[in-house]
């Protein structure tokens, strides 16, 4: 009962023991505030010790993992929102936009009809809220393209 909480518990509190021991190497200069530069961090890794023993002791019911498909599902988004941010500078900001949001929509409901119409619909409306509703400078098309 509980073991991933327990597991989870332990690692929260070994980080937070880390935490502490790496703001005590803080070194504080001779005009300081009388609580010093460290009080703040030892305080903050003090909470997450005590949060950690909290999960120890009272860890919950074992929960229940999903299976492979929502993992991969994950991870595919995951893919895709990166490889966004790096197509954005080279490509625009249309197509990237049409693209992920596309994957994305297909990876929630695998309609690739709805997928293609999502994405290219959530691309035209984001870039008119962004550019013109609140004033970003995007730009619409890779450089060489008009």
């Amino acid at each position: 009962m509980g073991r991933s909480d327990r597991i989870f518990g332990l690692v929260v509190i070994v980080l937070a023991l880390a935490y502490i021991a790496s703001a005590f190497q803080i070194q504080t200069s001779f005009l300081t505030d009388p609580m010093g530069s460290k009080s703040f961090p030892v305080m903050l890794g003090s909470v997450a010790v005590l949060c950690g023993l909290v999960i120890l002791v009272r860890p919950d019911e074992e929960p229940e993992w999903p299976g492979t498909l929502p993992v991969l599902k994950l991870v595919a988004a995951t893919v895709t929102m990166i490889g966004y941010a790096y197509a954005l500078k080279p490509l625009g900001f249309l197509i990237p936009t049409a693209i992920a949001a596309a994957i994305l929509s297909w990876l929630i409901s695998p309609r690739p009809t709805f997928a293609a119409l999502a994405g290219i619909g959530l691309s035209g409306g984001l870039f008119l809220l962004f550019k013109y509703a609140l004033g970003l400078g995007l730009v619409a098309w890779p450089k060489g393209l008009f």
